[in-house]
């Protein structure tokens, strides 16, 4: 393992410029992604504690490569936001780990924004079967990509984003290709130069975020799992924010569907109006735990059905209703 005496500022320093590099000792034609790390060629004589350490270092190293990328990440967020404003759907595409986190991205989108399920989709390599074990073989099925895009009724409103640490899986690439011959949009996040991904090439936004070689070499659930589910949180919560589904960091078009989420719907309509807990609970009882609608009757002391006719005229903005004229 590396040696732990240089400062923290010091070896952060070193280990970023060092990433493009850590593997000099494998083939050149040898993917990025498949290539070993220089420090951590040891790893079975290390302790756990001293891979875990190890495990949490790269891991950071790969984020800090992520908002290096801040530029090209908010390009897409950028697009996403003006799909999904255009009631038009994003539609995450990948296989194996990467297929598993758009599937946990857009299984997170409707309690959160409280966006409808089919607004964010994840089409995934092997299918549901995919998510919880390996499907061997699904992600060199280029048809069953293109197969799955026909499948979604992808058309020209629509934004697809690949998602693979390569950026080279044939059935991302399938669904890529597929989708742009039906005129929607397409992106590629990969963790790779843009000129090692096979997928780029049907893509009309690249986001390649190399992130080097994994702590154990090829695991890509590791550090390049790690980058895109930033990525895909920044876009996603970028995306809503900007189409008023939050109310400065508030989540007011959450789902308050459980206990918990119940006593956050009503801390949020007490800080955003000001009312006591018993007339946010009460407001948020009259609108049936709408929390927006909750806001706009205990703030402008208007009944549901009037709160609901203020958000509709302001396209479901609270800030809009609140700080617009009477």
């Amino acid at each position: 393992m590396p040696d732990r005496s240089r400062s923290t500022a010091s070896s952060t320093a070193t280990r970023i410029a060092d990433l493009p590099a850590s593997s000099r000792t494998a083939p050149a034609r040898l993917a990025a992604t498949e290539r070993s790390s220089s420090r951590t060629l040891d790893l079975d004589t290390a302790t756990p504690g001293q891979v875990a350490t190890e495990v949490l270092r790269e891991d950071a190293l790969a984020l800090a490569a992520a908002t290096r990328s801040g530029d090209e990440v908010g390009r897409l967020a950028d697009l996403a936001a003006r799909v999904l404003g255009s009631n038009g759907r994003l539609l995450l595409v990948g296989a194996g780990t990467s297929g598993r986190l758009c599937a946990l991205e857009a299984a997170e989108c409707p309690p959160t924004f409280g966006v409808k399920p089919g607004r964010v989709q994840a089409l995934v390599a092997g299918g549901r079967a995919a998510l919880s074990r390996s499907v061997e073989g699904a992600e060199d099925d280029r048809s069953a990509g293109s197969e799955a895009v026909r499948r979604a009724r992808v058309g020209a409103s629509d934004l697809v984003v690949g998602v693979s640490a390569s950026g080279g899986p044939a059935f991302v690439c399938g669904a890529l290709q597929e989708a742009r011959r039906r005129r929607a949009q397409t992106a590629l996040l990969c963790c790779v130069p843009a000129a090692e991904a096979a997928a780029a090439r049907n893509a009309d936004l690249v986001l390649a975020i190399p992130c080097g070689a994994e702590v154990i070499t090829g695991s890509t659930r590791m550090k390049a799992g790690s980058v895109q589910k930033a990525v895909l949180n920044a876009v996603t919560t970028a995306a809503f924010a900007n189409l008023g589904h939050v109310h400065g960091s508030l989540m007011v078009s959450m789902q308050p569907t459980n206990q918990k989420l119940r006593r956050r719907a009503r801390r949020i309509v007490q800080e955003i109006t000001g009312v006591s807990p018993q007339k946010a609970t009460a407001a948020l009882t009259a609108s049936g735990w709408d929390v927006k609608v909750a806001c706009v009757s205990a703030a402008l002391a208007i009944d549901t059905a009037a709160a609901r006719a203020r958000l509709r005229q302001c396209d479901e903005r609270l800030r809009a209703v609140l700080e617009g004229p009477p």
